[in-house]
Order: structure tokens, then C-alpha cells, then sequence
């Protein structure tokens, strides 16, 4: 899946594919326990990684599946994409959106890291500048989101949506494949960050006359997270 979602995404850049949200019918059911684990993100997305590795410390370390050993060395460098590829495109454009939500990405990455040392797996990201990536699928997703970033600062607001709407995919995915506290805790804590996200990334694109259409996302799904505010997590035991 989602080889096939990084290659659907392609295709949107390269305007092969209307934005419509057309993949709406293969969304990933998932039973998360969102009201049983802390969210420590706040409404920029940036997740209390202090706070966070601490819970995450307090639970016992499983054996992991491939699946779940796959899953975490994947999000690590797609949140690292979406902290390069924002960190470029402020770069270019100075909007401060970009600039925010990178800060807010690296705290998305560091909280992937916690997993990858708590469970002795190798960092893919360790040594890698910005916009190289080990996994071949996300250095040609990241080349391709650059290229139509660089158009137009609508073009690249139009990217940033996209880069949240694949997130949240991708994550509903992992969760799936996981019954681990501490795992779905840290991708709970990222996926609404990347609702947060999202939200910003429309507003940006709506105060320029511009209506953003999912290009991933089931429509309903987006409609749901557009049409919320801003979350923001309690933290551990309740406490913001």
C-alpha cells in the first residue's frame, strides 16, 4: 500500500491524477487507544518530547515484528521528508508557516528516534544531510515535492497539505499493524500533530482565494479534520 501511495503521489505532482481524493476507498480502519495514552503535541504539532520519552521509558519493550521494525525505520525518515522538504521551501519562499512546522517536524523525528534506541534499531537518518533518505521510494517522493514546491508559493502550500495528507495515511497504517502502547502512543502523538498541520496549510491556502481539495485523504475524513480546531494534547496524566 503504501508503495502504492508514494507512486499515486508521483503522479499527482506530475498531474496525471485529479485531485479528488480517489484512494478514499482503501482507508485503513484503525482501532487506536487515543483515550488510554498521553498526547503531548500542542497546536503547532510540537510534540513534548521530554515528557513523551519518559512515558515511553516507563513500558516494557516487546519483541518487535518485521512489520513494526519496517514501520518505525519508514515514519523516522518520511517525518525527516517533511522536516527537509519545509525547510527548503522557507528557503525559497519565507513564508513562516514552513519555518514553523520544520521546528515542529524535528520534534516528529526525535520521537520516532526514542523507539528506534529503545528497541536497538538502526537510525537511517543518523548521518544524512538534508533531502537524502536511505529508502529510494521517499528520496524520489522527496526530489519530486521539491520540484513543484519551487513553482509557486501556492505550489508549495499545495505540497505541504499533500505531505500531512500522506502522513496521517501513512500512519493509520502503522497503527494498524502494531498492538504496542508505546509505539501507537509516539504515532498518535505525530498523527495529530499532522491534523494540526494540515489545518495550517489550507488556512494559508483559503486566506490566498485558494479552496485545497485531499488528494489522498477520503474526502470525509478531511472534511472532519478541516472542519475541527486545532488539537492539543493533556500531556501525561491529563496535565498539559
Amino acid at each position: 500500500m503504501r508503495k502504492l501511495l508514494a507512486l499515486f503521489v508521483i503522479m499527482i505532482l506530475f498531474g496525471v491524477v485529479s485531485s479528488s481524493g480517489c484512494v478514499g476507498e482503501t482507508k485503513t480502519e484503525t482501532a487506536t487507544v487515543t483515550d488510554t495514552i498521553p498526547l503531548t503535541a500542542d497546536t503547532n504539532g510540537n510534540v513534548n518530547t521530554q515528557e513523551l520519552q519518559s512515558y515511553i521509558e516507563s513500558l516494557p519493550a516487546g519483541e518487535l515484528t518485521e512489520a513494526e521494525k519496517d514501520g518505525l525505520l519508514y515514519m523516522v525518515e518520511e517525518e525527516k521528508l517533511a522536516h527537509d522538504v519545509y525547510t527548503k521551501l522557507y528557503e525559497k519562499w519565507g513564508l513562516q508557516i514552513f519555518s514553523n512546522i520544520a521546528k515542529s517536524e524535528t520534534t516528529h523525528v526525535e520521537s520516532v528516534r526514542m523507539l528506534l534506541k529503545k528497541y536497538n534499531l538502526p537510525d537511517p537518518t543518523a548521518d544524512s544531510k538534508i533531502g537524502e533518505f536511505k529508502n529510494k521510494k521517499l528520496q524520489d517522493l522527496y526530489n519530486k515535492l521539491i520540484e513543484q514546491g519551487m513553482k509557486s508559493e501556492i505550489d508549495a502550500l499545495k505540497v505541504g497539505a499533500l505531505i500531512e495528507e500522506v502522513d496521517i495515511i501513512d500512519l493509520q497504517e502503522r497503527i494498524a499493524e502494531t498492538n504496542k502502547l508505546d509505539i501507537i502512543t509516539v504515532y498518535e502523538n505525530l498523527m495529530m500533530g499532522s491534523r494540526n498541520h494540515l489545518r495550517a496549510f489550507v488556512t494559508q491556502l483559503k486566506n490566498r482565494g485558494v479552496t485545497y481539495e485531499p488528494q489522498v485523504l477520503p474526502k470525509d475524513e478531511y472534511e472532519q479534520i478541516i472542519s475541527s480546531p486545532m488539537e492539543k494534547g493533556q500531556g501525561v496524566g491529563g496535565k498539559p
